[in-house]
């Protein structure tokens, strides 16, 4: 559900009710009922999808067949403020996301989408994680990921995300870069179902300008990464000035943009499809996918969010659980 004092509770809601997500999949909402009530009455969303308490919902769990929010009864969730985050409702948010983790580990459902959650409230809360990303790497032991960005008109990965700009050079090797691209190649090849091409992004204007910009991370640390992917057989190109390799024409023939930090994927990607685009962590043990915007806390509560991101990613989950259900079966 996502924090519940922003827009979480809202898209969640909406995809519940979404007709097309019903024919594609069961959803299962982690959540609170109390706070969801509360949401459905203010936006006039109608009536709850089926509950059942999260303390005994494990035990018919293989026989639901309905939308169905899957109930932690907070004593304090009628203290939950629209558009207030604090350490109630950054504990609340983590406690969903685990119960959705353990739920997908032990095979109760097939993948987690996430909503927004708010990394102050979490903060307060004592969970000091960056980020989702974060969380169900540690969850999951996992420690070969990367964040995918995709929607039908780019996608990028990243091989750093939530750090602050002076960290990212210390961050690159070419270990990390490399193992970016074979990640994200190996996830392309599925959602493509042919071979991908991919570019790599430079960390300096101008790709360094032969060493004119920057410490020569270029020629360091990123051109030797992508010529060992290359000698793997990975068709990748790179590195390229990030200032040029999202125009048009580049993006009709690139498949991924693999990007050294944060914004430097996120501006382009979100200037072109901030309401369908979808979150992707890869290299998880199980299928994780989340809205590509934040807890928008000044609509929160207000029926003003758009559930674009939100049906978009569960639609994304599905259409990957069942690419790894056929993987699994054609091996064994």
């Amino acid at each position: 559900m996502g924090d519940p004092a922003g827009v979480g509770p809202e898209v969640c809601l909406r995809l519940m009710a979404h007709a097309p997500t019903q024919e594609r999949c069961v959803p299962l909402l982690f959540g609170d009922s109390a706070v969801l009530e509360r949401v459905a009455e203010r936006c006039r969303l109608g009536t709850l999808p089926r509950v059942v308490d999260y303390a005994r919902w494990e035990l018919t769990w293989d026989k639901i067949a309905e939308p169905t929010i899957v109930d932690f009864v907070e004593d304090r969730s009628c203290a939950v403020t629209p558009g207030v985050v604090n350490e109630l409702t950054g504990r609340a948010s983590y406690r969903y996301i685990r119960a959705a983790i353990g739920a997908a580990m032990t095979g109760k459902v097939d993948a987690v989408t996430t909503g927004p959650i708010h990394k102050k409230a979490l903060n307060a809360a004592g969970v000091h994680y960056p980020g989702h990303t974060e969380i169900f790497a540690a969850e999951t032991q996992s420690d070969r990921i990367c964040m995918m960005l995709t929607c039908d008109a780019i996608t990028c990965s990243f091989v750093t995300t939530h750090v602050g700009y002076r960290d990212v050079p210390e961050l690159l090797t070419t270990d990390r870069i490399l193992e970016v691209i074979e990640i994200s190649h190996a996830a392309m090849s599925r959602l493509r179902g042919r071979e991908p091409k991919l570019v790599v992004c430079a960390l300096n204007p101008h790709a360094g300008e032969d060493g004119l910009f920057g410490n020569r991370e270029e020629e360091r640390i990123i051109a030797p990464a992508i010529e060992l992917a290359q000698r793997k057989g990975i068709h990748v190109e790179g590195p390229l000035p990030p200032d040029t390799a999202f125009l048009p024409n580049r993006r009709r023939k690139t498949d991924c943009f693999v990007c050294m930090y944060h914004d430097q994927g996120h501006i382009p990607l979100k200037a072109l499809a901030f309401d369908v685009a979808v979150n992707v962590t890869l290299g998880l043990p199980i299928v994780r996918t989340s809205v590509d915007h934040g807890t928008a806390l000044d609509i929160a509560w207000q029926g003003k969010a758009e559930a674009t991101s939100m049906v978009e990613a569960v639609k994304l989950a599905s259409q990957l659980a069942t690419s790894r259900r056929q993987m699994v079966s054609s091996h064994a």
